[in-house]
């Protein structure tokens, strides 16, 4: 009986979600990507690392679309699939 009486007097605060936590996709905004990631695992018998690729690419929509918070790729793994800075990439074609 005095728990029910203590409920009246706590209130919700909203707080951002964790890490790692983030928006459903309710307008299908990334669904190719992420059907394209899907079929890439069942492909690969749940292998997500022959899939990196899809992978980077569905993250890539998901944070364009602001489903996701936008974060460098290369803090979530994906240095090695990244381009090099053009830069870099003219001087590894000149003699």
């Amino acid at each position: 009986m005095s728990t029910a009486m203590n409920f009246g007097s706590k209130s919700f605060k909203p707080r951002a979600p964790d890490k790692g936590s983030f928006p459903l996709d309710h307008f299908g905004e990334c669904k190719d990507f992420k059907d394209k990631f899907m079929k890439c695992l069942r492909d690969s018998s749940y292998d997500n690392s022959q899939c990196r690729l899809q992978s980077k690419d569905y993250l890539e929509c998901r944070m364009e679309h602001q489903l996701m918070a936008k974060e460098p790729l290369e803090k979530l793994g994906f240095k090695d699939l990244m381009d090099p800075p053009p830069s870099q990439a003219d001087s590894n074609t000149k003699p």
